[in-house]
């Protein structure tokens, strides 16, 4: 039994009226003793629902993802004034609506800004489709390559997925526990405002309810972070919806953009199952007319026009359709797949 790990537990489970907030450096510590596995799993479970009870502070937050930086994976910075934009959508998936990020992903690469995503497979409480089987439908396979090879396809195509399996299988350790209590952690709300890249980049984080917004903008002020957009995203992701406004915050400042006012009001794709979604997916891919493309032009215009890329809204959404139909986008694909396919041979 861990001791320490003992004292910080009494702190935050202790019951409404005497329960105490962490420090950013007792966060940060107790971090560090649950995915290092020196607290014990009763320790372990009993911290996460006493803390999912009573909410993290936006300062354990901060520790949380300082424990993060000195344990997890890092893709070092890449030599290029292009942006670099990670996105944080939920590691338990997708079950009503199609998702949109590896398309926009591929996108952002076609048009030279640097993309990073990660997550793992599926996982509780939701175990909604992962982002790495949509990958592997599109015929690319993170979850076989080493950090250093990710490193190399990053390098290559502007592209990397940071998968927890494989690069970091500490945090991938705590995964059971998140069966076994039933609930979301605060893990799930700090893993969104995650940045697995040593250098400089622009964070783009889903959300859900107001409030997690407000915790992300002051646990990020807490660590220096200046570039970041949240994204009351489809599901709490970072894919923009359009059956109503989107909400996003651009740093300190709010937009609400309003999709029927650049022609894309309408349905939100729906997810069925993957057997379904790849084929669609595949269409877009070519700009082919369809809900799928115009949701994926909607959520990937704004976000060339966010990175810089394009001036305006407007614009950005007239340079995803002419990447998805001018065959540069299905390029972006081909060149990620041919960086891949020899580095999993040899893994």
């Amino acid at each position: 039994m861990s001791h320490t790990f003992r004292e910080l537990l009494r702190k935050v489970g202790s019951g409404t009226h005497t329960s105490e907030s962490l420090t950013r450096s007792e966060a940060a510590l107790a971090m560090r003793l649950m995915l290092q596995q020196e607290a014990t799993p009763a320790q372990i479970g009993a911290f996460m629902i006493a803390h999912r009870i009573r909410r993290p502070t936006a300062e354990e937050l901060a520790g949380m993802l300082d424990a993060y930086d000195e344990l997890g994976p890092k893709l070092l910075p890449v030599a290029t004034k292009a942006p670099v934009v990670v996105f944080g959508n939920p590691y338990d998936g997708r079950s009503r609506t199609a998702p949109l990020s590896p398309i926009t992903a591929l996108i952002l690469a076609a048009a030279h800004c640097l993309v990073i995503l990660h997550g793992g497979d599926r996982m509780p409480t939701k175990e909604g489709e992962p982002l790495i089987t949509v990958w592997q439908g599109l015929g690319v396979d993170w979850s076989q390559l080493s950090l250093e090879q990710i490193q190399r396809v990053f390098s290559q195509t502007n592209i990397g997925f940071i998968y927890l399996p494989t690069h970091f299988p500490l945090a991938q350790g705590l995964v059971p526990y998140r069966e076994q209590l039933g609930k979301r952690p605060p893990l799930a709300t700090m893993e969104l405002i995650w940045s697995p890249y040593a250098g400089s980049a622009h964070l783009v984080s889903g959300f859900v309810h107001p409030p997690t917004e407000g915790l992300f903008r002051t646990a990020l002020k807490l660590r220096g972070v200046t570039e970041f957009t949240t994204v009351k995203g489809l599901e709490g992701s970072c894919d923009l919806p359009r059956e109503r406004t989107c909400i996003i915050g651009l740093g300190l400042e709010r937009l609400h953009l309003h999709p029927r006012e650049y022609g894309f009001e309408g349905k939100n794709s729906p997810f069925n199952t993957l057997s379904d979604l790849l084929p669609a997916l595949q269409e877009t891919l070519t700009g082919e007319p369809s809900e799928l493309t115009q949701s994926v032009v909607w959520s990937s215009g704004f976000y060339l026009w966010r990175c810089g890329v394009s001036p305006t809204v407007a614009e950005g959404i007239a340079q995803a359709i002419e990447l998805l139909q001018s065959g540069a986008v299905l390029r972006k694909l081909a060149s990620l797949r041919q960086a891949i396919a020899p580095m999993a041979v040899r893994s």
